[in-house]
């Protein structure tokens, strides 16, 4: 498990954060709780249809019919449920469409530069500004470039990045 010190992250609220990472955990734990949820219900709104089979006080392998009918019921939820899944998957492949338009709504995967990429796309381009001097379509590219260097680099993404790696590394300039 990643502390907040392990994680590099210092700014900002530690009861943000804290409450932030709860949050985080409630939505991991939901599809499991969900999930039992589902065969609970279910199985104990089948069970008074199917009761009348498994009331004869049976057992087998010393395990009563109740809570194998019970277990079977519960089974059959979880293998139905799951199969309306891969059904709906495989039939409909709606998550590939909100897989893409999460993507086209984050700025980072359209036109907004991570910080990190920035620093290497600036010295990619001060590079190439050194080997292409005489090419005017390199330098016409390299000043495109900058151009948009220097739209993200005043962004607010940008000034955080850069206090943080002030304060890992020590220096303004990495």
């Amino acid at each position: 498990m990643v502390t907040e010190q392990e994680s590099g992250s210092s700014g900002g609220s530690p009861f943000k954060k804290w409450f932030m990472r709860q949050y985080w955990r409630v939505q991991q734990s939901q599809t499991i709780i969900s999930m039992a949820f589902w065969v609970t219900t279910l199985t104990l709104l089948i069970w008074p249809y199917l009761r009348w089979r498994f009331e004869n006080d049976s057992t087998i392998a010393g395990i009563s019919t109740t809570y194998l009918g019970l277990i079977g019921i519960g089974v059959t939820v979880i293998v139905l449920v799951l199969l309306i899944g891969v059904i709906y998957d495989v039939t409909f492949g709606l998550w590939r469409e909100h897989m893409t338009i999460i993507a086209e709504r984050n700025p980072f995967s359209t036109y907004q530069l991570t910080p990190s990429f920035c620093i290497i796309l600036m010295q990619t381009n001060i590079l190439l500004r050194k080997i292409a001097a005489d090419d005017e379509e390199a330098m016409r590219h390299c000043d495109f470039v900058d151009r948009w260097l220097k739209w993200n680099l005043d962004t607010e993404i940008f000034a955080r990045t850069m206090s943080g790696w002030e304060q890992i590394v020590g220096d303004e300039d990495p």
